[in-house]
């Protein structure tokens, strides 16, 4: 049972209502991670908008596989077991991908490179090396890239901390980060 109690989308407080409801249009659901954050209007806006902008970054696949390989840095079966799904039913990804996603890997040459940056970012805190930077950019990445790949990394890490922080009850498939990739 989560720690922070999440209201319904009816029960949120009224200036979330709003961005709830694009949410629910868009996703036909409200996943208890937006109405957890919605319990701060202006942390929901903030997320959304970030989440917004940075959605016209890197294709969907680059975008998801990081998720996967944040979650699994941080340990954040919430997220482990949404973006599993969401690579799964919208970005297409195999199973198989998704296991090297979640080692910080990849089977794609040029995503390797966004998803071990990525996961090196998350479990370094930052703390990279010029050949890391180096690595990145001879596969392709231009630098507003690599400030996108870092921006992503940091969306999803609030939502890791914010999920294990409150111990936010998975709508989603299930998947532990505990448990091999």
């Amino acid at each position: 049972m989560s720690r922070i109690s999440i209201p319904s989308v009816e029960t949120a407080p009224e200036a979330s209502k709003a961005t709830l409801d694009a949410i629910h249009k868009q996703l036909g659901t409200v996943p208890n991670l937006f109405r957890l954050i919605a319990l701060s209007p202006a942390a929901l806006t903030a997320y959304t908008a970030f989440q917004r902008a940075l959605s016209g970054s890197l294709d969907v696949k680059t975008r998801e596989r990081i998720a996967l390989a944040v979650a699994q840095v941080n340990g954040c079966d919430y997220c482990l077991s949404a973006h599993t799904y969401l690579a799964l039913n919208l970005a297409k990804i195999s199973e198989e991908e998704i296991a090297l996603n979640r080692q910080g890997t990849s089977g794609d040459d040029k995503a390797q490179a966004a998803v071990r940056f990525a996961a090196k970012v998350a479990r370094e805190r930052g703390h990279l090396n010029d050949a890391d930077i180096a690595a990145v950019r001879d596969a392709g990445y231009t630098d507003a890239q690599i400030v996108e790949i870092v921006g992503l990394v940091a969306e999803n890490s609030f939502t890791n901390y914010l999920n294990e922080v409150a111990r936010t009850d998975i709508d989603f498939p299930e998947v532990r980060a505990s448990e091999a990739a």
